[in-house]
């Protein structure tokens, strides 16, 4: 007997079980790496492919599905920008690339066996699907391993850590938010909490009393 039936029918409460609020789930910040461990990842990463890579989901941050699926034609080169095309709510954006990360590209590009035609990244033996996202997230915890970080590696977290970073280097939350493709500003805001000098800037009221001085 379900729950509904013995509450409603047995019972004969006088409120139904659907109007029972449920409980909130907790909510948990994203785990980020520091400038430190990102360089120290990237530098492990021998293969051209995979280095192109993970430099274009940390340099652009976007999502797995995102980065695996851009075109050649997405990326231009003059202005550093990429146009991620039906991404989350299937709606195109544009977000930032680096210069470090076109040069990146760029030597991919050149040491490719078989150039891309569509894809960026195309799979090996398919240069007409994207890339395999299981090994993707594969390669990218095995360089995080190999680092020696003690965090689980994910092309998510790479995500995570390109937001946090702006925000660390001053960027406007307004623009992250158009840059990562999320709806809401309340989601972006939550990248607050993970730079260095979230609490530090902020002083107790205690100490803005002055006086009663440690001793």
């Amino acid at each position: 007997m379900c729950y509904e039936v013995f509450f409603n029918h047995v019972v004969q409460n006088d409120w139904a079980v659907k109007d029972i609020p449920y409980q909130k789930k907790h909510k948990t910040l994203p785990q980020v790496l520091s400038q430190e461990e990102v360089k120290a990842f990237l530098s492990l990463i021998e293969d051209p492919k995979y280095l192109a890579i993970a430099s274009t989901l940390y340099g652009s941050g976007l999502r797995l599905s995102e980065c695996l699926n851009l075109k050649i034609e997405d990326l231009d080169s003059s202005n550093l920008v990429i146009t991620v095309r039906d991404g989350k709510g299937k709606k195109d954006r544009v977000t930032i690339m680096s210069k470090k990360q076109l040069v990146t590209l760029r030597a991919y590009y050149a040491k490719a066996r078989v150039k891309p035609v569509t894809y960026l990244f195309p799979k090996k033996n398919d240069n007409f699907s994207p890339f395999s996202k299981r090994q993707t997230q594969s390669f990218i915890h095995n360089a995080g391993l190999k680092a020696g970080i003690s965090k689980s590696v994910t092309p998510h977290i790479l995500r995570h850590s390109f937001a946090t970073h702006l925000l660390e280097s001053g960027v406007n939350l307004r623009k992250i938010q158009v840059i990562l493709g999320h709806r809401s500003l309340q989601t972006t805001a939550v990248y607050t909490h993970l730079t260095k000098d979230f609490l530090s800037e902020v002083k107790s009221p205690l100490d803005i009393l002055g006086g009663h001085d440690e001793k």
